[in-house]
Formats: C-alpha cells, sequence, structure tokens
C-alpha cells in the first residue's frame, strides 16, 4: 500500500499541482487529504474541483467547516489586522463556492481509517481525532496526547493544521504532520506513507514553488488583501 497524504491545501491550485505533478512521477495507490481545502487563498474554486477531479477522501477541517457555516467567525472586539483580513479573504473565499462546491465541502470526514497491511493502520484528521481545533506540536505533552487520542488507536497518526511537517512518536504510534501545500513559503509540502512486506515507510517531501506564479495567480484573482497575501510569498 502506498499513500499520499495533503493537507492545508488553503486554496493554492499552483501549489496543489506542483504536489500533484509530484505523485505523478512516482504513482500511489490513493490520495488522502487532511483538510482546509479552500479557505485563505486565491484559487478556492479551482481547488475544489481539482481535488473532487481527484476523487480522494478528505477529512473535515475547522477552516472547511467555517466555509460551510458563516459567518465564519463572531468578530472579536479588538481584532488584529492581520485576523481582520483573513477573515474578509476567507468570506471571500465561501462567495467563490457554488452549491455543487459546498455540497463537496460538506461531504469531508471527521476521521478517516486505512488498513496499511496486516500489522499496521492509518488514521486521519486534521487537529486530533477528537477535534479539528487542536493543536499537535513537538512539544505537546504526552499526557495532552493521550487525551486527544484517547479512543482511537493506530499504526500511525496523521493530521495537519499547524503547517509545520512533523514526525514523532508516542507510546507505540508515530504522529505525522505531512505540512502544507499551499502555505508553507517558498514550498509544497506533503508525505509519502508506504507498507511492503509489513515494513513502515514515511517520507516527508518539500518542493520549491514559482513564486512568481504563485504572486500573478492572487493578484489576477479577485481576492481582497492580494497584495498582503503575497508578502508571505517573497
Amino acid at each position: 500500500m502506498r499513500l499520499a497524504l495533503i493537507s492545508d491545501l488553503h486554496g493554492n491550485l499552483t501549489a496543489l499541482d506542483t504536489v500533484l505533478d509530484d505523485i505523478n512521477r512516482n504513482p500511489v495507490d490513493a490520495v488522502v487529504c487532511l483538510g482546509d481545502v479552500a479557505a485563505t487563498g486565491p484559487q478556492p474554486r479551482e481547488t475544489v474541483g481539482r481535488l473532487r477531479d481527484l476523487g480522494c477522501p478528505v477529512v473535515m477541517s475547522n477552516a472547511d467547516a467555517e466555509l460551510l457555516h458563516p459567518p465564519l467567525r463572531p468578530v472579536p472586539e479588538k481584532e488584529t489586522d492581520d485576523r481582520r483580513r483573513i477573515r474578509e479573504i476567507d468570506y471571500w473565499c465561501a462567495a467563490q463556492l457554488s452549491p455543487a462546491d459546498l455540497d463537496f465541502l460538506g461531504g469531508f470526514r471527521p476521521t478517516i481509517r486505512f488498513g496499511l497491511d496486516a500489522e499496521h493502520s492509518l488514521l486521519c484528521f486534521h487537529g486530533s481525532p477528537r477535534s479539528y481545533d487542536e493543536i499537535i506540536t513537538a512539544t505537546t505533552p504526552d499526557a495532552d496526547l493521550d487525551r486527544m487520542f484517547s479512543g482511537h488507536e493506530a499504526t500511525l497518526m496523521a493530521g495537519g493544521h499547524t503547517h509545520e511537517q512533523l514526525f514523532r512518536r508516542h507510546r507505540d504510534a508515530i504522529f505525522l504532520n505531512p505540512g502544507s501545500v499551499g502555505l508553507s513559503p517558498p514550498f509544497a509540502e506533503y508525505a509519502r506513507v508506504s507498507s511492503t512486506n509489513s515494513r513502515l515507510g514515511i517520507e516527508l517531501r518539500r518542493l520549491p514553488l514559482t513564486l512568481e506564479e504563485i504572486r500573478r495567480s492572487a493578484l489576477e484573482s479577485g481576492m481582497p488583501h492580494a497584495e498582503w497575501w503575497t508578502d508571505f510569498w517573497r
């Protein structure tokens, strides 16, 4: 069994196509998406379309759930300028999606489980198995992970959300974050998982992006605060 794990696409079709081209050069049996598909990027509709055509299972995330249920978040009394810009971009992203696109997002699943072989299994989620809002980092205490993973068993636990690649052992399991496809300047990140003769293989991939193409896609999209968004890609 060979899988590609992609996460946190964030409406960045250029980055997604870069990753899919890399996957096609060394094909896998399946692709799994860990969520954050369409929010906070210049090509939400196009990214959803590419993912739908791919036909892969997708995990429900915080950002995608917010696109389904506007208003995206209550506006704090003292909202920062950056938070306001992100909120306005996400409102714009939601408005770009058709009813069919929203139906597609509504079909995302809280968790996705794969049997890799007779000995190894994979559990996919966004933040943690119990909440797409929870954050797992290299320094998250083991006791916190015990609570997050309670009731869920797998050889490999895979989540996104932080936009940071991570490989970490916890008890008898491995936690893997494939990184972000669409918001890890100046790269597009993903992971490959394989199981051959009961041996588990994990590869974290990081692909350079053509920054001028990223910048052009944002400036031509009509997305609000496009110049501010492209500053992340300088």
